[in-house]
Order: C-alpha cells, then sequence, then structure tokens
C-alpha cells in the first residue's frame, strides 16, 4: 500500500476516506489550546458558589457572620484592663500577651492591676502606653460605678449621676468616666466585653461540636450505608439505643462529681451529637453503592476504602454540608441552653446564656436580657440565612438549570 507522505516540519492525520486529501497540522496551526495549569475549582463547584453568592440575603448573612467571629478572635485587644503595649524606660511590653509582676513598676505584687492610679502614675511618667477601645475585660470588677450594680447604659444617666465617680477622675460629667456602653451585670462587670468574650466561646464551641461530630457522623454513615446487612443492622440498634440517652440529664449527673468546663462539656457533647448526620450519609450510601462506576470499581480491583472515600464520599459530603450550619447553630444554643440552667461553663466564664439568667433574676435591669436576647437571636439568625443558602446553593435543581 503506498503511504501517505509525511512533511518534514508538521504532522498528518489520515484522511477518513479514501481519496481525501490529508490534513496536516503544522505547529502553531488550528491545534487546540493547551489545558490550564494549576488546580481550582471545578465547573459544578463554580456553579455552586455562583448560586451561593446570588442568594443576597445568605451570602451577606456569611459574611457578617465571619466579620464578627474573626472580630472576636480579637477580643484581648478590643476589650481589655491592660494595655495592648506600653513603652516603660525604654523597654517595649505586651501587657495583653504577657503577665508581668508588678515589681517591673515599682511595686511588689505577683500580678500587675493597670487600673490602680499608683501604676498608671509610673507609667505615665515613665513612658506611655495603647489602652484597648473598651478598658474592661470579661471578669473586670469596677469598684466606682455611678449607680447601684446592676448599673445601667452610661449613655443612659445623667450628669449628676456621673459626678461623684467623675470627679474622683478629675472631671465633673459622664463623659470624664469609663463608659458602660451596655452596663454592667449584678457583679459590676462590663457587659459589652462579656458579649465579645462570650460570642467568641459560642461560636468556636460550636464550630469544634459541629466539624468533630460530622466527621464521626460520616464514617459512621458510611460504613452502614457501603457494607449494608448486619453491619447496617448492628449500627442502627446501637444507635437507637445510644440516641434514647438523655444527654441533659447525664450532664447535671457529671457534674455533680465533676465541674463542668469547656472541654467536658465538647466531650459530653461529642458523645451524642455525632448521632444528627448519621442517617443522612448512610441514606446516601445506600443509594449509591449499587450504581454502576461502583460495579466498575470493584471490577477493577480498587479496594473498599478507595471506593468510598474517592467514588462515594463527595456525593455524600454535597448532604453534610447543607446540614453543617444547622448542626453548628444547634450545638450553640445547648451550651446556651446548659449555662442558662446553670450546668455549663463555670461560674464566672462569658456566656451568653449566663446573661440570659441574669436578666431572668433581675427584671429591673432589662439591658440585660434585651442584650443577651439580641445578640443570641442574631448569631442565630445570621446561620439559618447562610445554611439556607447554602443548601439552595448545593440543590441540584437549581446547580444543572
Amino acid at each position: 500500500m503506498n503511504e501517505i507522505p509525511r512533511p518534514p516540519d508538521g504532522e498528518v492525520v489520515p484522511a477518513p476516506m479514501p481519496g481525501a486529501q490529508p490534513i496536516v497540522l503544522r505547529p502553531g496551526e488550528g491545534a487546540p489550546p493547551a489545558p490550564p495549569q494549576g488546580r481550582g475549582l471545578s465547573p459544578l463547584n463554580r456553579r455552586r458558589l455562583d448560586n451561593f453568592r446570588r442568594n443576597r440575603l445568605g451570602y451577606a448573612s456569611f459574611l457578617v457572620f465571619v466579620a464578627l467571629f474573626v472580630t472576636s478572635l480579637f477580643a484581648e485587644v478590643i476589650a481589655n484592663d491592660r494595655p495592648i503595649f506600653l513603652s516603660y524606660k525604654g523597654e517595649w511590653l505586651f501587657p495583653v500577651l504577657v503577665n508581668y509582676p508588678e515589681e517591673k513598676f515599682g511595686g511588689f505584687l505577683a500580678v500587675t492591676d493597670y487600673n490602680s492610679p499608683e501604676i498608671r502614675k509610673e507609667i505615665a511618667e515613665n513612658g506611655w502606653a495603647v489602652w484597648p477601645p473598651i478598658p474592661f475585660a470579661y471578669d473586670t470588677i469596677n469598684q466606682d460605678l455611678p449607680t447601684p450594680s446592676p448599673s445601667p447604659p452610661t449613655w443612659m444617666l445623667t450628669d449628676a449621676q456621673c459626678k461623684p465617680v467623675a470627679e474622683k477622675l478629675g472631671g465633673s460629667t459622664c463623659a470624664d468616666i469609663p463608659w458602660h456602653w451596655l452596663g454592667t451585670d449584678n457583679t459590676t462587670r462590663d457587659v459589652l466585653a462579656r458579649v465579645i468574650y462570650g460570642f467568641r466561646i459560642s461560636v468556636l464551641f460550636g464550630l469544634i461540636l459541629a466539624a468533630v461530630s460530622s466527621v464521626i457522623g460520616v464514617i459512621a454513615g458510611a460504613v452502614q450505608g457501603y457494607f449494608g446487612g448486619w453491619v447496617d443492622l448492628a449500627f442502627q440498634r446501637f444507635i437507637e439505643v445510644w440516641g434514647g440517652i438523655p444527654t441533659l440529664y447525664l450532664i447535671i449527673i457529671i457534674s455533680a462529681f465533676i465541674a463542668p468546663g469547656f472541654f467536658v462539656l465538647l466531650g459530653i457533647m461529642l458523645l451524642f451529637s455525632w448521632v444528627a448526620l448519621v442517617s443522612v450519609v448512610r441514606a446516601e450510601f445506600l443509594r449509591a453503592r449499587n450504581f454502576e462506576y461502583v460495579r466498575a470499581a470493584r471490577a477493577l480491583g480498587l479496594s473498599n476504602l478507595r471506593i468510598m472515600t474517592v467514588h462515594l464520599l463527595p456525593n455524600a459530603m454535597v448532604a453534610t454540608l447543607t446540614f453543617l450550619p444547622f448542626i453548628l447553630n444547634g450545638s450553640i444554643t445547648t451550651l446556651t441552653s446548659l449555662d442558662f440552667l446553670g450546668f455549663g461553663l463555670p461560674p464566672g466564664s462569658p456566656s451568653l446564656g449566663e446573661l440570659l439568667a441574669q436578666g431572668k433574676d433581675n427584671l429591673t435591669a432589662p439591658w440585660l436580657g434585651l442584650t443577651g436576647f439580641v445578640v443570641i437571636a442574631a448569631m442565630l439568625s445570621l446561620l439559618v440565612f447562610a445554611g439556607e443558602a447554602v443548601r439552595d446553593a448545593f440543590d441540584p435543581r437549581k446547580t444543572f438549570r
């Protein structure tokens, strides 16, 4: 047979029909563009992200929630009774990060009280300091209040009420004293500072609990749904018994033996919170385990672990991600409820639930209950709006249109 001659500087593509002229692709002429380098979002995930951004309320709620949470991470810089940093006798000090003994400033105590007039005078004479915008930490006790505790917000007071305290500081009006923007609680602690610290603790608790419980729930649901049979049956009976244990009563019993703290509560809640996602992931694995591509993967000799993690888990994660904001919402609500009942964080810890409890016990101080209600309602509302936006973004009816 005669062969089609190949040009020296090109590439010959054989003609599909006899008698047709060969197609010569020369370098740089008509060649398809090279695929883009680098790893980015797939077209499907880009569509989901676009759908999420189109939901203005949910996307804005997500941004606001993230901004508030990131801001709360710097609570020590925003609300504290220590300087952020100071220059003392030519030395740079960072009291927010380091506990300096009072002997460094000419005293004799083990811990420096930066609100002491003597310490403030010593720093002013030998250097300068930069203070946080809110000069109170969550546990700062203010002995000089214009009115008995719980004291209303400073902007609600008159100059006559502030005058006795202002005169001690060399002033005469409310503008001359440190302001409590949201008032104080029944132990003279600043409410705004406690809200900032309490918001951070609530969100961190919810994020850790939601993340770890989701991992455990996804693993348990994947094993049940993929293997089925006796494995699924045994797991289901165990979950029915385990999920029927009253968590609140268990926490009350444990609190009678040990003082409940952040990690103690987190560990107890993790024992039961993972059950929420098991049924969702199990259903996804049960539905997809007999699909053709899964059978083909088994025929090719892929291990069960690889099939579960590479081929089935991405489909199950869609349902999991839509549930995560609501699991986070429930985790925060649980911690708030326990603090409100007195079985949560140790006494004195900044807590939104404890602020609500103080509002219930001090009906003559409405700023306590109103502040706690507004903060919790706003935080949970932002999470719900963001969760609905995530759910709509992963909705196949909207993703593939």
